[in-house]
């Protein structure tokens, strides 16, 4: 089995200032380090036990089937921060059938991201 030590999403933007702006100020995801120079340099952030990198450039937005789940304490709460940074809902958040609370947004290429809150009461929550 492949031991894995640390994981790291890449995404590759059709404009890597604007994706840069969204995930670090309008998400106000925390910046774990950047490298390189100029306009496709990378920035990576942290999300929670991984990292997001946004690097480089693509000619058209990732493939439809990307999609970015993040696990936060409260959706209620993430939800009026989004609002009030000016942050698009695709929608609000809504408890699932299978218990999550998601809210749903998306970056600038359309990737949709899945706010995810874990009731306490959610299987999740339990180990056996």
């Amino acid at each position: 089995m492949v031991h894995v030590l640390s994981s790291r999403t890449l995404l590759r933007p059709t404009d890597p200032e604007r994706s840069r702006a969204f995930y670090g100020e309008s998400l106000g995801l925390p910046l774990y380090r950047e490298f390189g120079t100029g306009p496709e340099r990378g920035t990576v952030y942290f999300l929670g036990g991984g990292f997001l990198e946004v690097s480089g450039r693509a000619e058209r937005p990732p493939a439809p089937g990307l999609q970015l789940w993040l696990q936060v304490a409260d959706a209620a709460e993430a939800h009026e921060e989004l609002v009030a940074r000016g942050v698009a809902i695709a929608r609000p958040p809504v408890r699932e059938p299978w218990g999550l609370i998601e809210m749903w947004i998306e970056d600038p290429d359309g990737v949709r991201i899945v706010v995810v809150e874990v009731p306490a009461d959610h299987p999740l929550r339990y180990r056996p």
